[in-house]
């Protein structure tokens, strides 16, 4: 395909490397297209099984795969603090400039750790915090979950499932568990599956001094206060709540395409609204469907075959999301979800993504292989 393109004045850059960001990178390279990959890290987080790495140790290594090894020279570790349509640029930290022909963002979502580790490290310092939040787990004999959306409930069946002496709280402001686009009858299985591990759940209520809590640190008999006037104590807080969008980069200059949220408005072809060369992918993309690395994968492979066929006059493919497909680990013995709008059997979830948390395909995109 190479051929067929003229790549002269064509640079892409990718900003953001994960699922979104890894899966554009792949396929410019394969097409042979000119592109720079930016990432705060210097290896992609496979933070789908970033609950397991808190719980087991030694499992946090296999969660990390270095960019470097896959897209040598085309990577570069950095924040992106500022994207400039006009001058076609993007900023990093540090003062260092890039300029780009076409650019996607994936600059995806933060929230609090360990659900997410989004700052500029080392993986093997990233390794550590992992291990150390290990620690904690063990040495603690309650732990108290905030936030029982998917990320909350799946943390608390790896801790109840790797510690099964341990008690395990999991308080949700909700009654509903999990995401709120699953069927209820999936919905209704997760909370089952927490309650057949043990976990004590403590729904509708919100924890209202969560500000002044030492969130990852073990320590003996903290009390956490509820809106309700519930008193609990718990020796580890773990937070799962706070998800937002990372639009830091582009928030000042693309501030006419932010939807509420801090995500940016895309048309079908997901390209950002006035801008015929800019893409957004994955959690950043303004696409009413559940944020989830399955869809950011689907983004990345829409925006660069879109880039291909702009630069060989080809009409632009769309973007239409589909019917909700989304597994839930409820540790490493069982699972809960749905395909295309239908509900799977536990057994079958539990092969195909609570075992492995689908590490595999990460190192096989990757071109590595898993330590």
């Amino acid at each position: 395909m190479g051929s067929q393109i003229s790549v002269d004045n064509v640079h892409v850059v990718v900003v953001g490397g994960g699922f979104g960001g890894t899966a554009a990178a792949q396929q410019l390279k394969s097409r042979g297209i000119p592109f720079t990959l930016i990432d705060l890290r210097d290896a992609f987080h496979h933070n789908v099984a970033a609950l397991r790495a808190s719980v087991q140790s030694g499992f946090a290594q296999q969660t990390f795969i270095p960019y470097f090894k896959t897209f040598g020279e085309n990577f570069l570790q950095g924040r992106v603090v500022r994207v400039d349509p006009v001058s076609q640029t993007v900023a990093l930290d540090g003062g260092k400039e890039v300029h780009y022909s076409h650019l996607i963002l994936c600059t995806g979502t933060d929230g609090p750790f360990p659900g997410k580790y989004n700052m500029v490290a080392s993986y093997q310092t990233a390794i550590q915090k992992y291990e150390d939040i290990v620690k904690e787990v063990q040495a603690a004999g309650s732990v108290l979950v905030v936030g029982g959306g998917s990320t909350g409930v799946e943390m608390a069946a790896e801790i109840k499932t790797e510690y099964p002496d341990k008690k395990v709280i999991l308080i949700h402001s909700h009654v509903g568990l999990a995401d709120p686009e699953l069927l209820p009858s999936v919905r209704q299985q997760a909370k089952e599956v927490l309650l057949e591990k043990g976990v004590e759940l403590l729904l509708g209520q919100k924890v209202s001094n969560l500000s002044i809590l030492e969130l990852n640190v073990t320590s003996k008999n903290m009390v956490i206060v509820t809106d309700k006037d519930t008193e609990i104590t718990a020796d580890l807080v773990i937070c799962c709540t706070g998800m937002k969008i990372n639009s830091d980069a582009y928030s000042s200059t693309l501030n006419g395409c932010l939807a509420e949220n801090g995500s940016l408005k895309v048309n079908v072809h997901l390209q950002v609204e006035g801008y015929d060369n800019v893409y957004a992918v994955g959690d950043c993309a303004n696409v009413n469907e559940p944020k989830m690395a399955y869809h950011a994968g689907l983004h990345a492979g829409v925006a660069v075959t879109n880039i291909t066929n702009s630069l060989m006059g080809k009409p632009l493919e769309s973007y239409h999301p589909g019917s909700v497909t989304m597994l839930l680990a409820m540790g490493h013995n069982d699972g809960v979800g749905q395909f295309n709008g239908l509900r799977l059997p536990r057994c079958l979830v539990t092969q195909g993504k609570s075992k492995n948390l689908l590490l595999w395909k990460s190192w096989k995109e990757m071109g590595q292989k898993a330590p």
